[in-house]
């Protein structure tokens, strides 16, 4: 069984960082392609950024490129999200994800991980 544990969201002000880690185990989590997700109160998910499973290639959503960098460490099972210049409209409930299987969706989900960016 896989499990997927977020941390290192927090309360910050704007124009502040913080960096989200994401921490896969089990037998089948084996170097999955992963993403980050996130949904404010009142809003759907949303795609944030996604990365490959060695880390090469890394996609971002419009609203956070130049901002967030994605990145992995396999020896670790970690990913990470850097954000930076973060703004109040930043704010919500972080999650990680991964494809796991060769699966083409993510078809496993953290708990997820409160940031919250005030003005």
């Amino acid at each position: 069984q896989v499990q997927l544990v977020e941390s290192g969201g927090g309360l910050v002000q704007a124009g502040d960082s913080l960096r989200l880690s994401c921490v896969g185990s089990g037998r089948s989590f084996a170097k999955p392609p992963m993403g980050w997700f996130r949904q404010a109160p009142g809003k759907e998910r949303e795609f944030v950024a996604a990365i490959s499973w060695s880390g090469d290639s890394t996609t971002y959503a419009d609203s956070v490129k130049g901002r967030f960098t994605i990145s992995r460490d396999n020896a670790k099972n970690t990913m990470y999200l850097q954000m930076n210049s973060l703004r109040p409209e930043d704010t919500a409930i972080y999650y990680c994800a991964a494809k796991v299987g060769f699966s083409s969706k993510y078809n496993h989900w953290g708990q997820g991980t409160q940031v919250t960016v005030s003005s």
